[in-house]
């Protein structure tokens, strides 16, 4: 009985969260266990879910703040452990391997998923957040006053300066260019 209460409670939230904790972690298996860290601490407080008037918002809230639990955790377990791997690139390549697409529009698409992920890696962990959670996933300001415990001000202002720190980045030239050449023909 009481695993059903809490599967209507939250089931219909689970893609949104899952999709939120994604872009949080940008690698699947640690968005599933951010979801999983998350229902496991809900599990028990049923009770306190019935109470919640808006469900979604707060939902956002403590996955957002178990989100930043783990990061603490990781690195502190990061001083001790080398990272053997990047799952992020691995899945990609998995995901663009085994599309069946015309190959201009793979192209096409890696080099705008390129492009994002280097502008998001160029703003901080709350910029990216706030970026994300408003963006991206449709949160209003006033939601994410709550879930993120800022004034209102102060999220609309760092939404502000993360929106132009990537819109600056955007707009100028790649840093790496494949080749310069000047009116003479020859390499600068």
């Amino acid at each position: 009985m009481k695993q059903r209460e809490f599967e209507s409670l939250v089931g219909p939230f689970l893609p949104d969260l899952y999709r939120l904790a994604y872009r949080f972690t940008a690698n699947s298996h640690d968005a599933d266990d951010l979801i999983q860290n998350v229902l496991v601490k809900l599990y028990p407080r049923l009770q306190e879910l019935k109470a919640v008037e808006r469900l979604k918002p707060w939902l956002a809230k403590v996955l957002y703040r178990e989100f930043v639990d783990s990061k603490r955790r990781e690195k502190r377990w990061l001083k001790l452990v080398e990272p053997l791997d990047n799952d992020l690139d691995r899945e990609y390549q998995a995901v663009m391997e085994s599309t069946e697409l015309a190959p201009e529009y793979l192209y096409g698409q890696a080099e705008q998923w390129n492009t994002i992920s280097l502008a998001l890696d160029t703003l901080n962990s709350d910029q990216r957040t706030l970026v994300t959670m408003h963006d991206i996933e449709g949160y209003t300001v006033t939601e994410l006053t709550e879930i993120l415990d800022l004034a209102p001000g102060t999220v609309k202002s760092r939404l502000h300066r993360a929106r132009a720190r990537l819109r600056n980045y955007l707009e100028r030239e790649p840093e790496v260019p494949a080749e310069r050449v000047q009116g003479n023909g020859r390499k600068r």
